[in-house]
């Protein structure tokens, strides 16, 4: 797939903002004055670009300021891309079962999430090397935020991410948590303690499950939306020492 810059703009601080197109995938590139600068890959929950918008310009900049590029692109399903089917039965289900207060089964789960595990990786990875071959992009690569599962599977079969910032705060298929013991490479997870839309033991669980040497649980009182602004200074904190 060629990668096509369809805009560019300059935000505060000389951070150069470049959209994308790879095929039919959008996407948007920050990158600092200094160059080339390693790469965060931010992720993001399927919720389209154009709402998410605001808060990753936002973590693009930050990034920027530690002297990283960052990128991130639609996922699968999300903002223009066409819907699946699949997908918004799944969606479906899972809110009747919350608003009946009822275990979310591992069968909603699993249409929920795999298929967009799978059609999410090979995206970011083909996102990957054509970023790669820009002069003002290098490595090494760390991938931070986003739907867990996506970022598990990326930490196994993407060997160019080095580290990895993760938020505990989506459902994880029985299939990608067997695949946390193959993670190895350094992990910064953040917890939000009362998240009203995460098991707190199942996110315990899979934190213990990961098979990486180095890894560190931050734990922070409040919901889903009440990550506090130090938690983010840690997670920067963290891609400053693993990527330079």
């Amino acid at each position: 797939m060629a990668l096509h810059f369809t805009s560019e703009q300059r935000l505060e601080d000389d951070v150069r903002e470049r959209r994308f197109t790879l095929g039919e995938i959008p996407g948007i590139l920050w990158t600092p004055a200094s160059a080339p600068a390693p790469l965060i890959l931010l992720g993001h929950p399927p919720l389209g670009l154009d709402k998410m918008y605001p808060r990753l310009a936002a973590r693009a900049r930050h990034a920027a300021a530690d002297g990283f590029a960052a990128a991130t692109i639609e996922l699968p399903g999300s903002g223009d891309r066409p819907r699946w089917a699949a997908a918004e039965e799944a969606r479906a289900d899972l809110r009747r079962a919350r608003e009946a207060g009822e275990p979310v089964s591992d069968e909603i789960i699993d249409a929920l999430t795999l298929p967009l595990v799978d059609k999410a990786v090979p995206e970011w990875q083909a996102t990957l090397d054509a970023l790669l071959s820009l002069p003002d992009v290098g490595g090494p690569v760390g991938y931070s935020g986003g739907v867990i599962s996506i970022g598990i599977r990326l930490a196994v079969v993407e060997p160019r991410i080095v580290a990895a910032g993760l938020f505990a705060g989506s459902y994880v298929p029985r299939a990608i948590f067997e695949q946390a013991c193959q993670v190895t490479i350094p992990l910064h997870v953040l917890l939000q303690w009362d998240d009203e839309g995460n098991d707190r033991q199942a996110a315990l669980d899979l934190f213990d499950a990961f098979g990486s040497a180095e890894k560190s649980l931050h734990a922070n009182m409040g919901g889903h939306t009440g990550v506090p602004q130090h938690a983010g200074e840690g997670a920067d904190r963290f891609f400053t020492r693993h990527l330079k």
